[in-house]
C-alpha cells in the first residue's frame, strides 16, 4: 500500500507542530511528563525577569517562570506566574524573591521556604521580595564613602586655607625656634638618661642592698602577719570601746566645766570676789605687804626682847612692864645703865 504524497506532507506537518508545541512548553518550563503546580507572586518591579527564567530552592532549579503581566490596566503591580514540581511542599509563609544569579544580571526566583506547618496549594499567591542588584549594592556601599570623601575634601580645603592664613613669616620663625628648642630638650633628655644610666651602674651595689632591705622588710611583715593582725584587732577593739564609751556626754560635761571656769575667770577679771579684788586692787596688795612687814618686825622684837611679852618670876609676878620699842632703838633705862658702867 503506497502512501500518497499528501499524507506524507500532513504527517510531517503534524510532527513538526507537535515538536514546536513541545519545545515552546519546554522553554516556558512546562513538562508533559511531570505534573506541575502553578503559583503567583505580585511585584512592584521585576528588574528584567523574563519567562523561562529558573525558579530555585537553595540553588537547585525546581521550576520556571511561565508568564508576567500587569494586574490590571490601572495598576502598576506585576503578577509573575511560575511552575514548580508537584512533589515540592511549599510552606505558606515562604517568600518568592527575585535575585541576580550571575554578574551579567540574569534574573531568577529564589523560593525561601518558611517554617509554617500549612502548605500552599495549586494557584496560591506567595509573598514577594526583590533582592537589590549589584549596582544598587555597590551604590549603597559607595555612597557613604562618597559622602565621607566629600566631607574630608571640604575639611582639607578649610585646613589648607587656615594654614595659609596662619603660617605667616613670623609664625614660621616661631616654629623654627620651637623645633630648635625641642631638639635641645631631646639632647638634654639624652644627657639625663645617660647620667641616670651611669648612676645606676655606679650605685648598683647600693641599689641591690636597698632591694635586699625592702625584701627583708616585706619578709618581716610576712613573718609578723599574725602580730600585725593582733595589733589591728586591738585597735579595732579600742575603737569599738571608744565608740561605746559616753564620749559625747563627757565632752558636754567638759564643755560645761570650761564654761564655768571661763565665767569664774571673767568675774575675777572684772574684780569680783576676794581673788578679783586681790588681783585688780593694788591697795589691798599694799596693805598685805605692810601687814607682813609689821608682822616681821613684831617677830624680830619678840626674838630680841622676849621679856616684854613673856615673864617668868620665881618670887612672884612683877607689875613692871617694858614698853615696846621698835627694833634699832634702845630704851632709856638701857642707856642709863650703859652710862653708869662707863
Amino acid at each position: 500500500m503506497r502512501i500518497s504524497r499528501e499524507i506524507k506532507i500532513g504527517l510531517v506537518f503534524f510532527i513538526t507542530l507537535a515538536l514546536f508545541i513541545w519545545g515552546l512548553n519546554f522553554l516556558q518550563g512546562r513538562s508533559f511528563y511531570k505534573k506541575q503546580l502553578e503559583f503567583f507572586a505580585v511585584y512592584d518591579r521585576v528588574d528584567g525577569l523574563l519567562p523561562s527564567n529558573p525558579v530555585n530552592v537553595n540553588g537547585l532549579q525546581v521550576g520556571k517562570v511561565v508568564d508576567l503581566y500587569f494586574a490590571s490596566d490601572t495598576s502598576a503591580k506585576i503578577i509573575v506566574k511560575f511552575n514548580v514540581a508537584d512533589n515540592l511542599l511549599i510552606p505558606r509563609n515562604s517568600i518568592a524573591r527575585i535575585y541576580s544569579q550571575d554578574l551579567m544580571g540574569s534574573k531568577a526566583i529564589n523560593l525561601k521556604l518558611g517554617t509554617s506547618s500549612e502548605y500552599c496549594v495549586n494557584g496560591d499567591t506567595l509573598s514577594a521580595s526583590i533582592e537589590e542588584g549589584l549596582k544598587e549594592e555597590v551604590n549603597k556601599q559607595v555612597q557613604p564613602l562618597k559622602r565621607k570623601a566629600e566631607n574630608l575634601l571640604l575639611s582639607i580645603d578649610s585646613m589648607v586655607t587656615v594654614i595659609q592664613y596662619v603660617f605667616n613669616e613670623e609664625l614660621r620663625d616661631d616654629l623654627t625656634r620651637s623645633i630648635a628648642s625641642i631638639r635641645r630638650t631631646i639632647n638634654n633628655l639624652e644627657s639625663t638618661t645617660y647620667k641616670i644610666d651611669t648612676l645606676v651602674q655606679t650605685q648598683e651595689s647600693r641599689l641591690a642592698e636597698i632591694i635586699d632591705n625592702i625584701e627583708s622588710i616585706t619578709k618581716n611583715l610576712s613573718n609578723n602577719n599574725e602580730n600585725i593582725s593582733n595589733i589591728l584587732y586591738n585597735f579595732s577593739a579600742i575603737s569599738d570601746t571608744l565608740a561605746k564609751a559616753k564620749i559625747s556626754e563627757t565632752l558636754l560635761t567638759t564643755n560645761q566645766t570650761l564654761r564655768d571656769i571661763s565665767s569664774v575667770l571673767q568675774r575675777i577679771e572684772n574684780g569680783e570676789g576676794t581673788i578679783g579684788m586681790l588681783i585688780n586692787d593694788d591697795s589691798l596688795y599694799n596693805r598685805l605687804v605692810g601687814s607682813a612687814g609689821e608682822l616681821n618686825l613684831l617677830l624680830e622684837d619678840m626674838k630680841l626682847n622676849p621679856g616684854r611679852y613673856v615673864r617668868f618670876s620665881v618670887f612672884g609676878k612683877s607689875d613692871k612692864k617694858t614698853p615696846y620699842v621698835p627694833p634699832g632703838e634702845e630704851p632709856v633705862d638701857d642707856k642709863k645703865k650703859k652710862k653708869r658702867k662707863d
